[in-house]
């Protein structure tokens, strides 16, 4: 296999790969943005044409297996101020290029969020959680992927941008289908904001799966609120890998409310 580099100053860091080899990609231009801007404009310019690059940890393989064929790659992996989890008034805000491994060594979300820190723990192998994104594992909306569940279980809402300006997604809606969410094709994901849980809730995340690090055979989410009586006034259920999308299960949790939580219910 050979790789042209063409100079990153006048060609945004292109490079062509040549050749075609089993189990590799078809060719395809490859190019690094300088900065978030550089990145809207290039999503602008080639529209469905180009995908997006961030750790590559679920784009990468269907790459190579042909079930994805972008004919340009835009990696926005190294651009900078996309990285972070901290929480505000508005809730719990993770920068779209976080690590899972990053979010899951976050002492923050160890206390106060641990439906996610299960979650991510049962993320892949360290490679996978060291290199994939929650942002980038969204966007290609695995129906078996560990971070659909947990997005609907807290209500989490989804911060995209485009040329054409910013915009605001609710969990809910942002999964569409199979590897098919609202994005359109020239917008990227810059940030998910976790609403803060009160007191009184309390969440886990559980996942059956064939070996350790595998994908789920079927994986749930859940948040409930409970008072001092250990009754439920509020419940948020939902589930992975038990359809063409993350979904959730309102029947279940509307069973679950006004009854006192233990093993019968």
């Amino acid at each position: 296999m050979s790789f042209k580099l063409v100079d990153s100053k006048k060609s945004r860091g292109v490079c062509v790969l040549q050749k075609d080899l089993h189990m590799y990609p078809p060719t395809f231009e490859y190019f690094v943005p300088d900065s978030l801007e550089d990145a809207i404009r290039m999503l602008a310019s080639y529209g469905d044409e180009a995908k997006l690059l961030a750790g590559g940890q679920s784009l990468i393989p269907l790459m190579k297996l042909r079930l994805a064929r972008p004919r340009r790659l835009i990696d926005i992996g190294r651009l900078r101020g996309l990285a972070y989890v901290q929480e505000d008034e508005t809730g719990l805000r993770v920068g779209a290029l976080t690590s899972h491994a990053s979010v899951l060594e976050s002492p923050l979300i160890q206390q106060r969020f641990p439906v996610v820190a299960d979650a991510v723990g049962a993320i892949g192998d360290n490679q996978v959680r060291n290199w994939g994104t929650i942002g980038g594992a969204l966007a290609e909306a695995d129906p078996a992927g560990d971070w659909g569940p947990v997005a609907l279980a807290l209500k989490a809402r989804i911060r995209c941008v485009s040329h054409r300006g910013e915009r605001v997604l609710n969990a809910e809606s942002f999964f569409v289908d199979a590897y098919t969410t609202l994005l359109d094709a020239d917008e990227l994901i810059t940030e998910v904001i976790f609403p803060t849980p009160a007191p009184d809730q309390y969440g886990a995340y559980v996942k059956l799966e064939r070996r350790a690090g595998d994908f789920a055979v079927v994986s749930v989410g859940v948040q409930l609120a409970i008072d001092e009586k250990k009754v439920c006034h509020a419940a948020s259920i939902a589930l992975g890998a038990a359809g063409l999308t993350s979904i959730q299960t309102p029947d279940a949790a509307l069973f679950l409310t006004g009854k006192e939580i233990g093993p019968e219910s």
